[in-house]
Order: C-alpha cells, then structure tokens, then sequence
C-alpha cells in the first residue's frame, strides 16, 4: 500500500488524514502488520479514483514482483502503461476536437 502511496504522490499525513485513521495505524498498515478492513480499502480505492479491485490486483501484483525481486521494474512498466494510456487520451481528444485547455 506505500507504494500505491508513494505513486500517487500523497505522503503518509495526507493518506491518514484522507482516510480518517491515525498515522501510526496507516504505518502498521503499510508495514504488514495490520490488514485493513474492506471498507478502509474502499476509501483507497476511492482516493486513487479506481476500482477496488483494480487496487486489489495492483497489489496483489506488485507483491509477486517484489517477490521475484522485480518490484521496481513492475513499478516502470505500470507507470509507463499510465502515460501511454494517457497519451492516447489526449490524442483522441484532440483528434475529437473535444481538447480542454490545461
């Protein structure tokens, strides 16, 4: 979850805060030593503006990558697989005429 965390760019005072719990509780959290309830992972899920279990597989997937000690390779290919789909956005939307301004 730290790592979701950290690629979505909140530090661990604004997580805690957005989620309603204490910081040191989101610590026990993101070390492993505490499981959050489903209703927690709903709030991440809507903090990042995605599917629960969209949040599940993400974990679930970097958790084998650390495992074959690939984490931060996972970690280059989702955020390149992010700016790709982006881009594809962005062009569509100018192709649509329907660009908004940044």
């Amino acid at each position: 979850m730290k790592r979701t965390r950290s690629i979505y760019g909140l530090t661990a005072g604004q997580m805690s805060s957005e989620l309603g719990i204490s910081a040191s509780y989101l610590s026990e959290i993101e070390n492993g030593k505490k499981q959050p309830s489903i209703d927690l992972l709903k709030k991440y899920a809507d903090i990042y503006g995605i599917k629960l279990s969209s949040l599940i597989l993400l974990s679930e997937s970097l958790e084998e990558a650390k495992e074959r000690n690939d984490g931060s390779a996972f970690i280059r290919q989702l955020m390149l697989n992010l700016i790709n789909g982006m881009a594809k956005d962005i062009q569509k939307e100018s192709l649509d005429g329907t660009e908004k301004p940044i």
